[in-house]
């Protein structure tokens, strides 16, 4: 056995995307990002600069890889880019698309907080935060295996609500704290994984 080594863990949210920007539920709907967005992005790419690391992960979804591609512009030393859906946005369901005034307008307040926040409601035909936090745990596992094999640094370039769970499970956080938290577009989180 080998003796266990630290690695890190380099996380960051995708910069606005015009259904950010329009307060829409945008889950796997697959919009670009926005002017805003884009100076986002950059600032990610700046705190990211003088990091190292050897594989980098995204999403399917355009905004991600958009992100991920700006940050890559200062990464020759990153040879392996692996796409992961299990990083991707929460799925509203029926809800993608809608923007959040227009589903107050339709189902009230209370069901709004609810949906949009609450751990174990799921939208209609879409995700709760329980169940993207099983596929986000199965992510990490895998994660630290991928580190450990290949004694790397790891960036991921994912989502608002993939992030909120990855940072449940890695900072140990309670159900309540993680459905206050806001995930902003333009901090990196940083994690040290023995391994």
């Amino acid at each position: 056995m080998g003796e266990k080594r630290v690695f890190k863990i380099y996380i960051f949210r995708h910069g606005q995307s015009s259904y950010n920007k329009a307060e829409r539920f945008t889950g796997w709907h697959d919009p670009g990002l926005t002017k805003l967005g884009i100076k986002q992005v950059k600032e990610v790419a700046k705190k990211l600069k003088n990091k190292k690391f050897g594989i980098a992960f995204c999403t399917r979804l355009r905004r991600s890889k958009q992100t991920l591609r700006e940050v890559l512009k200062h990464h020759p030393e990153c040879k392996k880019i692996i796409e992961d859906d299990r990083m991707i946005e929460r799925n509203y369901g029926k809800l993608n698309g809608l923007t959040h005034r227009e589903f107050i307008k339709r189902a009230g307040e209370a069901e709004y907080n609810l949906i949009h926040r609450g751990f174990y409601t799921s939208p209609p035909r879409g995700e709760s935060f329980a169940a993207i936090e099983k596929r986000v745990k199965s992510f990490i596992k895998d994660l630290k295996k991928i580190m450990k094999k290949e004694k790397t640094n790891v960036t991921i370039s994912a989502h608002g609500n993939s992030i909120r769970l990855f940072r449940k499970i890695m900072e140990k956080a309670g159900v309540e704290e993680t459905t206050k938290w806001f995930i902003p577009y333009d901090k990196v989180f940083v994690y040290r994984v023995k391994v």
